[in-house]
Parts: C-alpha cells; structure tokens; sequence
C-alpha cells in the first residue's frame, strides 16, 4: 500500500511539474507574441514594398542592396550579374521641331524648368537658320538624337524628319502653329527691332540689313510685292510638317496633302497658340513624364517675369487691303492652319475640353491686338476673319 501511494505522489508531482512547466511555456509565447507580432507585420510590409519597388525600377531597391553589403560583404552583382534596365516612361523621345515665331520661346523656357523637375534631358539646338537638310546631315543628326540619354525631349528649329525612312526608331513629334498672317507679322517685326530683352538684340540677329530693309513699311512690302512679303518666303509653316523633301518648299498641294498626312501619322498633337494654355494641358496629360505641372508653372508670377520679355516689339498694323493680298497669297498655309486646328478641337473634346469662341475686337490697339508670341503679348485678333 505504502509502495502504491507513493508512486502515485510521484506520478502527482509529475503532472504538476508538466502542467507548471506547460503554463511558463504558454506565458513565455505568449508575451513573446505579443511583443513581436507588430514586427512581424512591419517586416512582412516591408518586404512587399520591397518587392514592388524591384519591379517597378528594373531591379531590387538601394537599400536592400546597402543591407547586403553590410551583413554579407557581397553586392547583388557578385550572384546575380548586372541589373536589368531602368523602366522608362512611354514615350520615352520626343522631338519639338519647333516652327519660328510659335511660340517656341515661350516653349523652351518652360521646358528648362520642367527638366529640371521632372528629371528628363533636354536638348534644345541654337541652329535658329538651318532647317533644310541634306540626306547625309538628316542621317547624322537622327544618329545623334536617338544616342541622347532617355527620356529626352530634343528640340530644334527643323523640317520634319522622317526617322523610319533611315531605319531609326522614331521618337514622338509634337509642335505648335498660330495663325499663318500672325507669325508673318511677329516674325516681320522681330528681324528688325527685336523683343524686350534688349534693345540692340534684332541688330545681332540680322547684323547685314541695310536701314531701308529694316525700316521698310510693311505696307510697301506686301502691296509693291517685295521678296519678304511674297512666295515662295510666305510658304513658311508647311515644309516644317512636310518634312525634307525638295518638293515641300514649294506652295503648292502636294506639299499641303503631305503635311497633312504626316500630322496624322507621326504627331501625337500640334496646337495652335491662340489656344496656348490647353495646349499645355493636353501636353501635361499626353506626355506627363515631361510636361507635369507645366500649366502651374505656365501661370506662376515668377515665370510671367521671364516669358514678358520675349514680347516682339514695335508692330505695325497692316492695311485692310494689305491684309487681304498677303491671305490670297497664304491660301495654302490657311488650309493647313484650319485643318490643323480642326484636329485639335477633336483631341481636346476627346479629353473633356471645350472650345470658347475668339473675341474680336477690330478697333484694339496693336499692343492688345497682337495674338501671343510670347506670354509678354496678348492674343485677340483672328487675321483670317
């Protein structure tokens, strides 16, 4: 009896010691639970964000890369060879073959900032007199745009550039027109007084005119029909979307029809100036990798101190029957300029935009009357009308 109690004290004290032992183990994991589930979590976080990170730019994150270094002496390439390449935004090249008097100021402008803040390179040629080219200098000049480092922007007073002619993986093309008696007028100005940045800057630009050229009245120029003012010189806005063949410098519809085609194939958008600030936000929502926050940008104080010098200076109104000859004579430049324009109505309806109608105001003062060149000059004639 005595030998049977005491096995079973024994067999007691055992499970009390097992159930003991089991409840320090329970309170053991327990507090250990406790205290390391919200690190559990966070490492389990952490590394999802990792992953994505490595997927989204071609390849594992710095950090992990630093925390390998640092615990295994070892870095991602030792095992597992180079990284793949960086994912770029589509599109990746775009190429602005600016048309002169456009706007382009305006343009570029806003593109050093943008650049600079939305981490892009961009080219931007000072070739302002050279946009015909010939085969070998188109080649030589696609060779070294398509070498840029991506993404780029390259832009560049230059005929149309027909890449896939030459076997070249072409780039996205986007530009922007205004109404074709306008740019004349702008541009007619602009060789000989210059804008505001500088009194003397129009003498820089057309160091060779003689005082009777640059203080010729428009009036004179367009109704005696001096070269200026007359074709093929008029033929301007068209061979820059025709692009380089010999037959686009022409006025005439081959060059017209092919401009044409051309806009629809190889540009994402041309705009048209009078419409400027939706431009830009078709621009910011087309390419945002470039054009992001450029109407913000656009409108800022401290941009309206730069763009209002760019204004040309010292315009003169034409007569009304001097009007009427120099749009006989831009007949062809008007067709593309409306079609042009049509198109981009469409885009921007396809994003919700609508189109207000122009004012007019006929008996403005050049100063106000002037369509915008530059953010220094306001647009409120439509020359066509």
């Amino acid at each position: 009896m005595a030998k049977h109690t005491g096995i079973n004290n024994c067999h007691k004290t055992y499970i009390r010691g097992k159930n003991r032992r089991g409840n320090w183990l329970a309170v053991i994991l327990l507090r250990v639970s406790r205290r390391d589930f919200g690190l559990c979590l966070s490492t389990l976080l952490l590394f999802c964000l990792g992953s994505v990170l490595w997927q989204l730019n071609g390849g594992p994150p710095q950090l992990l890369l630093h925390v390998r270094y640092y615990f295994g002496k070892s870095t991602f390439l030792d095992d597992h060879g180079p990284l793949a390449s960086r994912a770029l935004p589509f599109p990746s090249q775009v190429v602005y073959n600016r048309v002169g008097k456009c706007g382009s100021r305006t343009i570029v402008l806003l593109l050093r900032i943008l650049a600079e803040r939305n981490q892009f390179t961009l080219i931007s040629s000072d070739i302002h007199n050279k946009t015909r080219l010939s085969k070998h200098e188109q080649m030589n000049l696609m060779v070294n745009i398509s070498s840029v480092p991506q993404p780029f922007l390259y832009t560049r007073h230059v005929h149309f550039l027909n890449f896939t002619r030459f076997h070249i993986d072409e780039p996205v093309y986007i530009n922007i027109i205004r109404d074709p008696i306008s740019r004349f007028l702008s541009n007619y100005f602009f060789r000989r007084f210059g804008d505001w940045r500088g009194e003397e800057n129009h003498v820089v630009r057309t160091p060779g005119m003689k005082d009777d050229e640059r203080y010729l009245d428009i009036n004179t120029c367009i109704l005696e029909g001096h070269p200026e003012c007359s074709n093929p010189r008029l033929f301007y806005i068209i061979p820059y979307f025709c692009g380089q063949h010999p037959q686009c410098r022409e006025p005439g519809l081959w060059a017209l029809q092919k401009a044409k085609e051309n806009v629809m194939e190889h540009y994402l958008l041309v705009g048209v100036l009078e419409e400027l600030e939706n431009v830009l936000l078709l621009l910011e929502r087309l390419v945002p990798h470039f054009f992001s926050d450029v109407l913000n940008i656009y409108r800022s104080p401290d941009y309206r101190k730069l763009g209002n010098m760019t204004g040309t200076v010292h315009k003169q109104t034409p007569s009304l029957e001097a009007l009427q000859v120099l749009y006989q004579r831009m007949d062809y430049e008007y067709e593309f300029y409306r079609f042009v324009k049509a198109q981009f109505h469409i885009t921007k309806r396809k994003f919700g935009l609508r189109t207000k109608p122009q004012p007019q105001r006929q008996s403005a003062s050049l100063h106000h009357r002037e369509e915008q060149e530059e953010p220094g000059e306001t647009v409120l004639e439509n020359w066509e009308v």
